[in-house]
């Protein structure tokens, strides 16, 4: 059972920048799966903010954060990062890495069988 951890979250000030990372509890290599990012404020729904395929080559964003935001991944260090730029208050909420079981990005978050536990990012005003 593939599971990942997500690191880089915290408490910056609105209009700063942080980096997320993801990798697999285990060590394992993450160069075969599409992985996603999603948030979840308090009160709402998980939402999807950007996926990027097995070989970095394709990504997208929901329109929402697609220029502030940038998803890229290392499969020599077995991460896949989203740099966050230009953060707002409403960006607060705990951040989730997933993978899907193919390579190629597609469907929504019920196609994500593999989650993180999710990392608490936090803006203030």
């Amino acid at each position: 059972q593939l599971q990942l951890v997500e690191s880089g979250g915290g408490l910056v000030q609105s209009g700063g920048s942080l980096r997320l990372s993801c990798a697999a509890a285990s060590g394992l290599s993450l160069e075969h799966y599409a992985i996603g990012w999603f948030r979840q404020a308090p009160g709402k729904e998980r939402e999807g903010l950007s996926c990027i395929g097995s070989g970095g080559d394709t990504t997208n964003y929901v329109d929402s954060v697609k220029d502030r935001f940038a998803i890229s991944r290392d499969n020599v260090n077995r991460t896949v990062y989203l740099q966050m730029m230009h953060l707002k208050p409403e960006d607060t909420a705990v951040y989730y890495c997933a993978a899907l079981g193919t390579s190629y990005c597609h469907g929504g978050i019920y196609e994500y069988p593999y989650w993180g536990q999710g990392t608490q990012v936090t803006v203030s005003s």
